[in-house]
């Protein structure tokens, strides 16, 4: 086994794209990350590859472990075709800890999640803990039972008399984390300024909303699913990513994808009913 570090995302893209490629679905964050640094329309904040971690693992003859960082977030792993011989953990695992690397934590497959963790936290004397246990899901078809509601419409400037609070709203549902709106208004606009976060409306008031967070090659993924407190109930999550996943295919795309809190029986329903079928469960890990 070798591993291999890069300094170049471009080469990196090179070798690692075809190989993500092969479960696009499974693999929306790292293949997403890749996609957007190859092509350098967007360094803001975590998004410049020059602060990143990129690394294969290879047997010889193919690359049989891909790890993406982009600091501050968590390592993210692909064993390629889901098969991750113990020869190809413990080779990433040394060349990590060779190249001086910390890890704030791991987020991919369950399984391999596990076994990385619990040899980084050997290897280093952390402990592990989880920090959410998601489930993967993806649509190629939004179930014909489920109406059209509301009028979906692109976020605009005259949102943020309420984003911040919908946008730190999320993490806080997400994360555990407490509520802080920040005084920096572009953190925010970054988000209008994309094009790819939409707003529903009903009745003509704003009620939910959820965004395009990676453009891939046949799918989107969806994500920032959120309705405030004291709109829930009332299926306005399920009307808005109908809406926008209706919105995905009929641009040409095959497939939506997003990730649920498997902790959140409501969040999973909703999805389902909407048609998204389970593909696998992902885990990510902290290390402390």
């Amino acid at each position: 086994m070798h591993f291999q570090q890069y300094d170049d995302i471009h080469r990196f893209y090179r070798d690692v794209f075809p190989v993500l490629l092969r479960h696009e679905a499974q693999n929306v964050i790292p293949l997403g990350n890749v996609i957007l640094a190859h092509e350098g329309r967007d360094k803001t904040g975590w998004r410049d590859p020059a602060h990143w971690l990129m690394a294969t693992v290879t047997d010889g003859a193919e690359i049989v472990l891909t790890a993406v960082m982009t600091p501050p977030f968590n390592l993210t792993l692909y064993a390629t075709d889901n098969h991750a011989a113990e020869e190809a953990i413990t080779c990433l695992l040394a060349g990590i800890l060779k190249a001086n690397i910390a890890l704030p934590g791991v987020t991919t497959e369950q399984g391999l999640a596990t076994r990385f963790a619990k040899a980084y936290t050997t290897a280093t004397g952390l402990h592990t803990e989880v920090q959410i246990n998601q489930r993967i899901y993806e649509l190629t078809q939004v179930n014909p039972g489920i109406a059209a509601s509301g009028c979906l419409r692109p976020a605009k400037e005259s949102d943020m008399a309420f984003l911040p609070f919908w946008l730190e709203g999320f993490q806080t549902d997400c994360f555990a984390t407490a509520m802080r709106v920040q005084s920096d208004a572009e953190v925010y606009r970054y988000h209008i300024a994309s094009g790819k976060l939409f707003v529903l409306e009903a009745d003509g008031m704003p009620v939910s909303m959820a965004k395009i967070n990676r453009e891939l090659v046949t799918l989107c993924g969806v994500g920032y699913v959120y309705t405030p407190p004291y709109l829930r109930g009332k299926g306005y999550a399920t009307a808005c990513v109908a809406a926008l996943s209706r919105l995905i295919l009929a641009r040409g795309f095959a497939r939506c994808v997003l990730y649920t809190d498997l902790a959140n029986p409501t969040s999973n329903s909703i999805y389902q009913k909407i048609g998204y079928t389970p593909i696998c469960d992902s885990q990510q890990l902290l290390f402390l």
